[in-house]
């Protein structure tokens, strides 16, 4: 923003004569052209040419002054930023130079004479940008190898260097293409003035890069990892390109090589290869969109590759860069087993198919509290004097009262169960024996057969625990099972404080909702065609527990409805707290697989994907992360340790062992150089904000996939938890993600900080002016309007003007 001139009049005291000159002139010029009758507009003209001329000479009777701020020369400081990343080393079409030769010529050899210029005005500053701001003596020493592109950070890290300083702008040479910045813009408060020069063309590239990649799990069992991948395809108009996803073996040393050890540019052959797809570019700006549904073979941290590239080869020599063209990515498909509470009240059919369901799927353990015979009236018998117990156990041997009493407690069976202390009183009565469980499912099991102290700790399972919760329909659960007036009634997804005022019928079909055809887990076949066809053929059901609505926030899923579609809520889910609670009101189920095998897997396959949606997202007592920081070289680690409550556990020894999985030989390496690093043994250090929470730093000193592996143990010695993950650095892929330069982000970055734009071939221009433009540190400038030569040339013209008229008309 520059600033705006005034001029000021010192020799005011002239004001009246030359007011009284320019009347005078008013006058004479009116007479002249009242006596040229014939001519009367031409003599107005040079009337009004003489009027001016003379007026300017007046006004210079009173000593004008141009009075204009500027920014003293010296005082004020000026920065000059650099890009130093890796995607300078690109040429634009037509150039046999890259962007980053041609910036160092204008950076070092000052062509324009611009930085001489600017440096006569301003102290300058230099600096270069990659990963981080760093100062520079002058850019001789760019190189164009930096790893990333942290614009964000370092314009952020440059306002805090220069907090407090005078300056008035930053000249930004960059491509605009941030690495830690994904579409935002950065905070800029306190930010001086920014002026980007926009390295590089917009068009003529040809490239193919793999702009993002995403994996998300569902308890979908025929895929439950979806992976969506964009890939641009910039000026490959009507070619077919190909995306293949590769699984990276674990203890593999480096990417696909050749016999050197080196990565070639090219699809894999091998038998790692997870799934492939082919989509035809439609004009030179495309954006394809893949999409993969793979079933990782086994539990834990799985490494994936996306490859792009033309059908046939991954290699095209048209092509700007290479780099861009593969992602990695981790997939974490846990490595315990998740372990399900089932408290039945009966052995029924339902729990039938739900058990023999759970057992086919081998990260799923399901222990079973089951209750085949209800507690019996106990009856009295008066006995001696002092005796409490039941008199008929009399003789019986010295049974204590406690004991001769329990005859009329219900008949437990235990299932599945771990050791022959697991669930030997009943119920759980404490947080640590019921926390152990990733879910609980209540088939059937009515409010009475729990104890205040049960429900309020079931409660806590699903809020504090972030816990699974799933209660089945059936004569003994919801309102009919008295959960009413339970603490367990709010956690529910529907309202059980009045019945509903409902005509149930006998039979009902059940149908998904538009919500429910959006969860994975709710659906059995691959198209919308065959799960509808499905959904048809399924018989109908005669159980329901009707409920008066569902809560708000919660989430219908199936319905069933009768012959006159009356429908009626059949599944509902909400998230209470950390956990997951879902109700399913149909007590018969169990139908869907009688008597016919194919209806049997279809039953078992939703049962388990019921299950898995439960405990998919169920926090363990340990576990690690993985986070990006600013520094594209360092990852943070993250710890999160809970004791047997699920409270944070402080005072405890996290050490963290990191093993390179898959390591990218770099750019440079010889053919026998050693690919990547060995283990490395970390010890966390507690969190200064977090309670329960221990982080560590590891640096990366190569691309590649990485894996973490934890363990906590107290100070006694004894171990808490282990827990692993996995993380992909590939700074060179993210560098090259896109080589448009991203004039978007640079306009606005200049908007918000008062900048505008500068082009290359405009810097002389733009710093000649530049001391015109607001500075922290100003002084006034002033010039005598009668010194300069427009306002001499200005009059004269006039005069001249004006007689050349008078004679071209023949006027006297």
């Amino acid at each position: 923003m520059t600033y705006l001139a005034t001029i000021a009049l010192p020799g005011r005291s002239w004001l009246a004569p030359a007011l009284i000159v320019l009347a005078a002139l008013v006058g004479a010029v009116i007479w002249a052209s009242r006596r040229n009758i014939a001519e009367p507009r031409i003599a107005i003209f040079c009337g009004s040419l003489k009027l001016a001329g003379v007026a300017a000479l007046a006004f210079c009777l009173l000593e004008p002054l141009w009075v204009s701020p500027r920014a003293r020369p010296g005082a004020n400081v000026f920065a000059l930023i650099a890009d130093n990343s890796q995607s300078l080393q690109i040429k634009d079409e037509g150039q046999s130079r890259s962007r980053g030769e041609l910036l160092r010529d204008q950076l070092v050899a000052d062509p324009q004479g611009w930085q001489s210029a600017l440096e006569e005005n301003f102290q300058v500053r230099r600096y270069t940008i990659d990963s981080r701001l760093q100062s520079a003596r002058d850019f001789g020493e760019l190189n164009f190898d930096g790893r990333a592109s942290a614009l964000g950070a370092g314009l952020r890290a440059a306002v805090d260097r220069w907090r407090g300083q005078p300056v008035a702008g930053v000249l930004l040479f960059t491509d605009g293409n941030a690495t830690d910045l994904t579409g935002e813009l950065p905070p800029l408060e306190g930010c001086p003035p920014v002026y980007p020069v926009v390295l590089g063309n917009e068009t003529g590239l040809r490239d193919i890069s793999v702009d993002k990649v995403a994996a998300s799990q569902t308890a979908f069992e025929d895929a439950p990892v979806t992976v969506q991948a964009t890939v641009a395809a910039h000026g490959f108009a009507g070619s077919e390109i190909r995306a293949q996803l590769t699984e990276i073996a674990t203890g593999q040393t480096r990417f696909e090589s050749n016999e050197a050890g080196r990565v070639t540019a090219g699809f894999s052959n091998g038998s790692n290869i997870v799934a492939s797809s082919v989509q035809r570019a439609g004009d030179n700006e495309s954006e394809l969109h893949f999409r993969f549904q793979i079933q990782p073979d086994k539990p834990g941290i799985h490494f994936y590759q996306l490859d792009a590239g033309t059908e046939g080869e991954l290699k095209n020599p048209g092509e700007a860069t290479l780099v861009n063209n593969r992602r990695m990515m981790v997939v974490d498909r846990g490595e315990d087993k998740f372990r399900v509470l089932c408290v039945a009240g009966r052995p029924d059919w339902e729990y039938k198919f739900l058990n023999r369901a759970l057992q086919e799927d081998p990260q799923v353990q399901m222990v079973t509290l089951m209750r085949i015979a209800p507690r019996e009236p106990k009856f009295v018998f008066k006995g001696q004097a002092g005796e409490a117990g039941n008199p008929l156990f009399r003789g019986f041997g010295p049974a204590t009262n406690e004991e001769t009493a329990r005859y009329d407690q219900p008949v437990l069976v235990r299932l599945n169960t771990g050791d022959e202390f697991e669930l030997r009183d009943g119920f759980p009565k404490t947080a640590e024996e019921l926390f152990k469980y990733h879910a609980v499912i209540l088939d059937r099991m009515e409010a009475g057969f729990f104890t205040q102290e049960q429900l309020l700790l079931l409660r806590r399972f699903v809020s504090e625990r972030g816990g699974g919760f799933l209660m089945l329909g059936g004569a003994d659960t919801f309102r009919e099972g008295g959960y009413a007036e339970t603490v367990i009634a709010p956690m529910l997804p529907v309202y059980l404080d009045r019945p509903a005022d409902v005509q149930l019928p006998a039979l009902f079909k059940l149908a998904l909702t538009r919500e429910g055809w959006l969860q994975p887990w709710m659906r059995l076949r691959a198209t919308e065609a065959e799960e509808q066809q499905r959904l048809a053929a399924m018989p109908f059901f005669e159980v329901l527990n009707p409920i008066r609505e569902a809560k708000p926030g919660a989430s219908v899923l199936a319905t069933v409805s009768d012959n006159d579609n009356h429908t009626y809520p059949a599944l509902v889910v909400q998230r209470f707290g950390l956990g997951s609670v879902a109700s399913l009101m149909v007590g018969d189920l169990w139908r869907w697989g009688i008597n016919d095998p194919a209806r049997q897997k279809d039953l078992a396959k939703s049962w388990r994907q019921l299950v898995r949606w439960m405990v998919t997202d169920v926090p363990a007592r340990v576990t690690v992360e993985s986070e990006a920081t600013e520094d594209p070289s360092q990852v943070r680690l993250m710890v999160k340790a809970r004791d047997e409550e699920f409270k944070p556990l402080d005072n405890a020894v996290a050490r963290l062992t990191v093993r390179p999985v898959c390591l990218v030989p770099q750019s440079g390496d010889s053919p026998n150089a050693p690919v990547g690093t060995g283990t490395l043994e970390i010890a966390a250090e507690p969190s200064a904000t977090e309670s329960g929470k221990y982080e560590a730093t590891y640096v990366v000193r190569q691309a590649g996939a990485y894996s973490v592996d934890a363990v906590v143990t107290r100070p006694g010695g004894q171990v808490v938890g282990r827990a692993e993950a996995g993380w992909t650095s590939d700074p060179a892929a993210e560098e090259f993600r896109s080589l448009k330069p991203n004039r978007w982000l640079l306009e606005n970055i200049a908007r918000r900080t008062g900048g505008e734009i500068v082009a290359m071939k405009d810097l002389r221009n733009f710093v000649r002016h530049l001391p015109e433009r607001r500075a922290p540190i100003t002084e006034t400038a002033s010039l005598p309007l009668w010194h300069l030569p427009a306002v001499f040339l200005f009059v004269l013209a006039c005069f001249v003007t004006e007689w050349g008229v008078r004679r071209w008309k023949g006027l006297p």
